[in-house]
């Protein structure tokens, strides 16, 4: 699981699933030093989130490997009702009373797509891309919360988190490993360094 390179969204805000939303100059190094990084591996299929920013952090390594792009929209960002808004802790739209409602329930979250279904269809996605790499690796590109919330998933965790806390940062590579049908170990790796996560990030 790679998430995205950086973005270029110079009004800061959270541009969730909307269309225009490509790689910054720095967010297309990163997706360059992903693909060098898994140059040497046994990769038979990569697959993409719809969004333009994964489309384009998944080119170089579908290059580098001879291979098609595929896509799958279950590996595309959670949805969220603050999409195009500003939502930066004491500013924009968390400020307005109007919105407080939405923030009843953070456990679900109230705000957006229920954590159990974004888990759901993210390893559904998993299991698509293994099946088709056929006993070789896949690459599946998406978002930080949808690989967030699998990972914990995955690990037994409760899936409301603090988004502060997130091991997941741009470019990072999160790595499922199957003996057959059984998960036997996550891996988690920064190829392209470290990056502190941003609430205007997705």
């Amino acid at each position: 699981m790679v998430r995205h390179g950086e973005v270029e969204n110079p009004t800061g805000i959270l541009y969730g699933r909307l269309p225009g939303f490509g790689l910054s100059e720095l967010g297309r190094r990163q997706a360059l030093i992903v693909a060098e990084h898994l140059s040497g591996n046994d990769v038979a299929h990569v697959v993409a989130s719809p969004l333009e920013r994964a489309q384009q952090t998944a080119g170089p390594i579908t290059d580098s490997h001879r291979l098609t792009l595929a896509t799958d929209d279950q590996l595309i960002e959670a949805d969220n009702k603050f999409e195009g808004q500003r939502v930066a802790v004491g500013d924009g739209a968390l400020r307005s009373p109007r919105h407080w409602p939405q923030l009843h329930n953070p456990f679900l979250p109230s705000w957006g797509e229920p954590y159990l279904r974004i888990a759901h269809r993210m390893l559904g996605a998993v299991h698509r891309a293994r099946h088709r790499a056929e006993g070789r690796e896949a690459v599946c590109v998406s978002h930080q919360l949808p690989i967030w919330t699998l990972r914990r998933f995955l690990e037994g965790k409760r899936l409301w988190h603090d988004p502060r806390r997130r091991q997941c940062s741009l470019a990072s590579i999160t790595s499922l490993m199957f003996e057959g049908e059984r998960l036997i170990a996550i891996r988690y790796s920064e190829p392209a360094g470290a990056s502190s996560p941003k609430v205007t990030g997705a």
